[in-house]
């Protein structure tokens, strides 16, 4: 195990750096083009930002030797990164780390919104395209966005949730990063595993918080008490990582 798959995340640059030894023809502009022709599918992070687990430097890896060495068609590499793909999973099942891919139209039917709600999506930031399809959390965002319209609510009046959520994102990989400086050969999923938790305590924290504020406004809800009841719980428990994690 070399130090690339010790690391959870790569920028494209990080990238350019590790293959470029090996590949010194490899450039920003050639990865992104793999992309958008669905090679290669980069994880976004809240910014936009394309960020490389260990699994997309493996296939950009395959990808440049097939083109060097046997000088392949974009096409046929496309197969055999599928065939390989396959031979890995061959009953079909999707691993934890696995992300599906769906289609512009899946996407629409899937999240109930139309062509304009999605253009809007994709405008202000809120959803970002992998070439031609969209990670799946892409639906998951979509649908609550459409699920807020009917209350007034577009994509615009929204840039403050990613404002919010690419901030908490730093905070986490400022509270990971001594995990992964370690390098060893668990720290990567070690630091998910923390990353995770964290986050979900967050969730838990701003769901407090939006509660408490809501009943100080004077619109409780079905529980008036529960609002400040879970804010007091979470000034005085939210430092409790197990009990949190486990009704997290």
């Amino acid at each position: 195990m070399n130090d690339q798959f010790a690391r959870a995340y790569l920028g494209i640059g990080e990238v350019l750096v590790e293959l470029r030894a090996e590949f010194p023809d490899i450039s920003v502009s050639k990865i992104r083009f793999l992309e958008s022709e669905g090679l290669i599918s980069p994880a976004r992070s809240p910014s936009g930002y394309r960020r490389f687990g260990p699994a997309d430097v493996d296939k950009l890896r395959f990808i440049l030797t097939a083109q060097r060495d046997q000088y392949l068609p974009l096409r046929v590499i496309k197969e055999r990164l599928e065939q390989r793909d396959a031979s890995k999973d061959p009953g079909g099942s999707r691993g934890a780390g696995a992300t599906e891919m769906v289609s512009r139209r899946d996407l629409i039917e899937a999240a109930g919104i139309d062509d304009g709600q999605l253009a809007e999506l994709e405008e202000h930031g809120l959803i970002h395209r992998v070439g031609r399809l969209y990670r799946q959390d892409a639906v998951a965002v979509a649908a609550a966005v459409g699920a807020l319209a009917p209350h007034g609510v577009q994509a615009r009046h929204l840039r403050v949730s990613m404002t919010a959520a690419d901030r908490e994102v730093a905070l986490i990989e400022q509270l990971v990063a001594p995990a992964l400086r370690q390098r060893s050969p668990g720290s990567a999923e070690a630091a998910g595993k923390k990353a995770r938790e964290i986050a979900a305590l967050l969730l838990r924290l701003h769901r407090a918080m939006l509660e408490s504020a809501l009943a100080e406004a004077g619109l409780p809800g079905l529980d008036p008490g529960a609002a400040g009841a879970g804010a007091q719980a979470q000034r005085s428990g939210v430092s409790s990582h197990g009990a949190a994690s486990a009704t997290a």
